[in-house]
């Protein structure tokens, strides 16, 4: 799964990177946790053009009852997203990628749960597949508006973050971002074939302090990496 990741990059890089315009100033964020809103890249039909938006982290779908249930779908299975009913619609038509320098990973150890950071060996930024999805409340409850929501995709882990978890995020390569984010693609199974694993020689991977853990940490502590443990997976390193 992918539960926290970080985004740290300018935003002239953001800008050169992603071929976006018009990205507000984005304060250093080393711990993004979901519910909180997230930078995304869309495709807009009208202007033709890729966009930035920032949107709330926890997809929503617009037929719920109830926004909460956001907090359950942070992340879709690629294996299954064309046939669950929270993600088919917006995995036709509604697709973006959420921008990150960086994602974390737990693993049991020693009765705790060890927190590794996960990141491309060059430091550059990355797009995450992602899906977006527009909620309305029912009418009746003023109280309520509307939010437009996201989720990440997982897929099998590489052999880099597998020793760590069995999932990771999906990354989209940049070669494939027009592929992605166009929404009148027609045909899902060529979708599928981009959601594969990384290919982990151009990843690195290393412990972290446990400040990651708790989700209101938000320094760059949180990335910096542990001393050597002769305990942990050689090919971590």
């Amino acid at each position: 799964m992918c539960g926290r990741f970080t985004l740290n990059q300018s935003l002239a890089a953001l800008a050169e990177f992603f071929h976006v315009e018009n990205i507000p100033n984005l304060a250093a964020q080393y711990n993004i946790a979901p519910t909180q809103r997230v930078a995304t890249v869309i495709y807009n039909p009208q202007t033709e053009k890729r966009e930035f938006q920032q949107l709330r982290w926890g997809l929503i779908p617009s037929w719920a009852k109830d926004p909460k249930i956001g907090v359950k779908l942070i992340n879709a299975r690629a294996e299954t997203v064309a046939e669950k009913p929270a993600f088919r619609s917006a995995f036709k038509q509604r697709r973006c990628l959420v921008l990150s320098d960086g994602f974390y990973e737990w693993k049991q150890q020693n009765g705790k749960k060890q927190p590794f950071y996960f990141r491309l060996r060059d430091g550059q930024p990355f797009g995450f597949a992602g899906l977006w999805e527009r909620w309305q409340p029912l009418q009746g409850k003023p109280d309520c508006e509307e939010i437009i929501s996201c989720t990440i995709l997982t897929t099998a882990a590489n052999e880099l973050v597998k020793p760590i978890h069995e999932r990771m995020p999906v990354i989209v390569s940049p070669q494939d971002y027009d592929l992605w984010l166009n929404p009148q693609m027609p045909t899902p199974e060529r979708l599928q074939q981009l959601l594969c694993p990384y290919p982990d020689q151009v990843m690195t991977g290393y412990p972290v302090s446990s400040l990651v853990n708790n989700s209101r940490q938000n320094s760059s502590e949180c990335i910096i990496p542990l001393g050597e443990d002769k305990s942990l997976p050689e090919n971590i390193f």
